[in-house]
């Protein structure tokens, strides 16, 4: 049976897949980055991951993968296959389509960036399924985004497109890590409101999931912190919007596991800060963890569709 090896790379974990022509998942596997060991020694746990699952698919559905497609995060050279920083990873410029290349016998590999990896899954058979034009922006320990043009995600000039958390919302607001004040990932991010919500509660160890189940019981104190960090994502949805004009936006991550609690004021906030822009469809992620990795099939049968047309 014809087959793919895909890959999500994670900071603590990678999953992986090998996926049918049909996009189907013929088989899935999760394992530890293990980045405690190093740079080096996760690279070498990505390569003997898909060595594995090389193994695996010869074995069970009598060939090799014709190709592999990898999602990886921090910022990445697509065109070149190169890994180029990851904070979270402690790497720096891994030539990881060369590396993955050599480690599967010579197969085509295909290296995405995981955010604009998991919007393409999304985009083509997920929530975002139809629409021309659409924006996913996952709400996780930062804030990131994918811009969706027809079947295909659109990465800049330099690889940094739909970098929705670093739009300055509140120019007084908290200091974020890439320099500026107020940005958007400092305020409405799982992560902003899990520190909001452990400092209004006095809980240290309270977190954003606890603060919506506080919303929904009227706490308000919840209310607050909840208001404000909706307040933050619709302005900058609201720029977003203006500038790509998208038919849909779809909103992952582990925010958006609050379901209405988060869906209802938020569509409300943007409709509210609307003029002449269009109201889009705003609407949950529908993959769950699984985008990345569906995603990353999706690059490695683009690539082989690439190498026959060519």
């Amino acid at each position: 049976m014809k087959h793919v090896i895909a890959l999500d790379v994670g900071g603590t974990g990678m999953k992986a897949a090998l996926v049918g022509a049909d996009g189907a998942l013929l088989y899935e596997a999760r394992r530890a980055t293990g980045r405690e060991r190093g740079p080096d020694a996760v690279v070498e746990s990505i390569l003997a991951f898909a060595a594995d699952l090389r193994a695996h698919g010869e074995k069970h559905f009598g060939e090799s993968a014709l190709a592999a497609g990898v999602a990886v995060p921090g910022i990445v050279d697509t065109e070149n296959g190169i890994a180029v920083y990851a904070t979270n990873l402690g790497w720096r410029d891994v030539p990881m389509r060369r590396l993955l290349g050599e480690r599967l016998g010579g197969v085509p590999v295909a290296l995405g960036h995981d955010v604009r990896t998991g919007g393409l899954a999304e985009g083509r058979i997920g929530a975002g399924k139809g629409a021309d034009r659409f924006l996913f922006v996952p709400l996780g320990t930062g804030i990131a985004g994918a811009i969706g043009i027809g079947a295909a995600i659109e990465e800049g000039a330099h690889g940094y497109a739909g970098e929705i958390g670093h739009i300055v919302v509140r120019p007084d607001g908290p200091d974020c890590g890439c320099g500026q004040r107020g940005c958007l990932e400092t305020l409405a991010s799982a992560s902003a409101v899990s520190r909001a919500w452990a400092a209004a509660s006095g809980d240290p160890d309270a977190d954003a999931a606890d603060c919506a189940k506080a919303v929904e019981s009227g706490d308000p104190k919840a209310l607050a912190v909840w208001r404000d960090a909706v307040d933050a994502l619709a302005a900058g949805l609201v720029t977003a919007l203006t500038l790509l004009d998208p038919r849909t936006i779809i909103i992952g991550g582990g925010l958006a596991e609050a379901g209405k609690t988060l869906f209802t004021p938020l569509r409300a906030a943007v409709e509210e800060r609307v003029t002449f822009q269009k109201l889009p469809h705003i609407v949950p992620a529908a993959l769950g963890d699984t985008a990345g990795c569906l995603g990353a099939g999706l690059l490695a049968w683009d690539l082989l569709s690439t190498e026959v047309s060519a």
